[in-house]
């Protein structure tokens, strides 16, 4: 089969990346922090198993976001995200790579945040506010299902964020304090790519090709292969590897805040999403820390040799940039509201 070569990147549909993989059960942690520094140094990415959600409930929050994106286009518009980021997304409404994008991503997906009440001051944050739920008559259990996910998901993250800190030198609970995670944004992403074949060489993705704003990102998917790396986003052409599902593993990347903070010793890895006609389901959760959390290179990771190289930035600054950078204009979808 010849593939192309373009500015897309390198193409060979059966390169498979080899991952490292880190048993959160595992006592001795010295070892943990070692594969997770060699994750970090080789590629950003890495499974994480034994983490203390069950088989079984991930299996209970897959069937339910498919109850959800089962639902007429209709229905799903009576939800459709707001100017905080909370409810649906639909198809094309992201574009995360507009240099060789033709369109949007051919996925749609919904977003679930920290749940704060409307008449709580710190609703008045960018990323804090009430979330958007379908009736619970037309999906009952739904919200259930998906704030006790956002919980332990959370906790996963927290347990990951502490081997981190150890593999950067700091004190294991470095990222627990209230500034950091202990008042994060933390949001929970279901997605849905509908069976689209993606062809780069057209511009046509089932997820451009990104890093992560934030922290750390938690992945689960389905069995279904469509999540690509690529290890070096300088090199030309680009070589796209895929990352293939493990069940019960979340995959794990680094985002683009850890790398700054980092003083890129940790590198956000490129990614994309290439559907090849199978309908995809996957989990996203990105966790980011508090809204005031000032991001500003580590003392572990600086030295007379190697000087910050970004000045310090507000987390809820960073993000809301970032955000409005890849998603439409809320205004485009107005025909739809009645």
């Amino acid at each position: 089969m010849e593939m192309n070569q373009n500015q897309n990147g390198a193409e060979d549909p059966t390169k498979v990346s080899t991952l490292y993989c880190i048993d959160l059960s595992n006592p001795d942690i010295h070892q943990s922090v070692s594969l997770l520094k060699q994750a970090c140094l080789d590629c950003g990415f890495f499974y994480v198993v034994n983490h203390g959600v069950s088989q079984e409930f991930m299996d209970e929050v897959f069937a339910q976001s498919k109850n959800f994106f089962h639902l007429p286009l209709n229905e799903k518009m009576k939800v459709l995200r707001n100017e905080k980021h909370r409810g649906y997304t639909p198809v094309l409404d992201e574009l995360l790579d507009p240099d060789n994008q033709l369109h949007g991503d051919y996925k749609e997906g919904y977003y679930i945040g920290v749940e704060v009440p409307e008449d709580d001051p710190e609703a008045e944050k960018p990323f804090y506010g009430p979330n958007v739920w379908p009736a619970d008559g037309v999906l009952p259990g739904w919200r259930q299902t998906m704030e006790k996910f956002h919980h332990e998901a959370l906790e996963v993250a927290k347990a990951v964020a502490r081997v981190i800190a150890l593999a950067l030198d700091l004190e294991v609970d470095f990222f627990d304090k209230p500034e950091m995670l202990g008042k994060p944004i933390a949001t929970l992403r279901l997605l849905h790519y509908e069976g689209q074949i993606s062809d780069p060489s057209k511009g046509i993705f089932g997820a451009g090709a990104h890093s992560d704003y934030g922290l750390i990102t938690l992945l689960v998917t389905d069995d279904v292969m469509g999540l690509q790396i690529c290890k070096d986003k300088d090199a030309k052409p680009q070589v796209w590897e895929y990352v293939a599902p493990i069940k019960g593993a979340f995959i794990v990347n680094l985002g683009d805040m850890l790398e700054r903070w980092s003083n890129c010793l940790f590198k956000s890895t490129l990614h994309r999403v290439l559907g090849n006609g199978q309908e995809r389901y996957s989990i996203a959760y990105f966790v980011e820390p508090s809204h005031e959390c000032l991001v500003e290179c580590l003392p572990t990771c600086k030295s007379e040799k190697n000087p910050p190289q970004f000045p310090p930035i507000r987390c809820d600054t960073y993000l809301s940039q970032r955000y409005k950078d890849t998603h439409a204009d809320l205004s485009v979808y107005n025909k739809h509201q009645t």
